[in-house]
């Protein structure tokens, strides 16, 4: 049993390092450090993505057949923001089914159905999209053109690709089907 000193130095050392571990985090219980972009607490408090798809209009499983993401071209926003911003008479005029936020407007990650999904209306057809009606075009709030473009933040993509996922599975939409942004990562 010659290694009872060093047991009892490797016992003693660990003692004392989660008393040590144990003070810090007491210290910083009413401060916690800041949310970092993995951290799962802000990720988890956003509305789970099945209730986003949730809508108050009965649909066919064969309504919708394609997917488009597209962004913003803002800064900032949410639905009555970029319907305010598009001179539109109220943000149940605005051209898409979802809007997916930044941080900027919105909690970042959080996404937002638009009157046209709730009603299962199809997107109309302009000057910037010349999708068909069964077309899901999903806003993506980023501003590609600005100076700093640093692309959608890492909650936009995670709950932008769960709301495709969750599209696809109720629709069953392709893959081939599905439309991001060139610069998508």
């Amino acid at each position: 049993m010659s290694n009872q000193p060093r047991v009892a130095k490797v016992l003693a050392a660990l003692l004392v390092s989660m008393t040590a571990c144990a003070v810090v985090l007491m210290a910083l219980s009413g401060n916690p450090p800041s949310a970092g972009p993995f951290c799962l607490s802000s990720y988890y408090r956003l509305d789970p993505v099945e209730k986003a798809l949730h809508c108050r209009s009965a649909y066919s499983p064969d309504r919708w057949r394609c997917i488009e993401i597209y962004y913003s071209g803002t800064k900032a926003g949410n639905i009555d923001q970029l319907a305010s911003m598009s001179g539109l008479a109220g943000p149940e005029d605005i051209n898409c089914h979802f809007v997916v936020c930044n941080g900027l407007g919105g909690d970042d990650g959080q996404i937002q159905s638009t009157e046209k999904w709730q009603r299962q209306w199809s997107a109309i057809p302009g000057r910037t999209w010349y999708g068909s009606g069964q077309t899901i075009r999903i806003c993506v709030i980023a501003d590609p053109d600005g100076a700093n473009w640093t692309g959608p933040t890492d909650f936009q993509i995670k709950r932008t690709e769960s709301l495709v996922e969750g599209l696809c599975r109720e629709f069953d939409i392709q893959s081939k089907f599905i439309y991001y942004p060139g610069d998508w990562r």
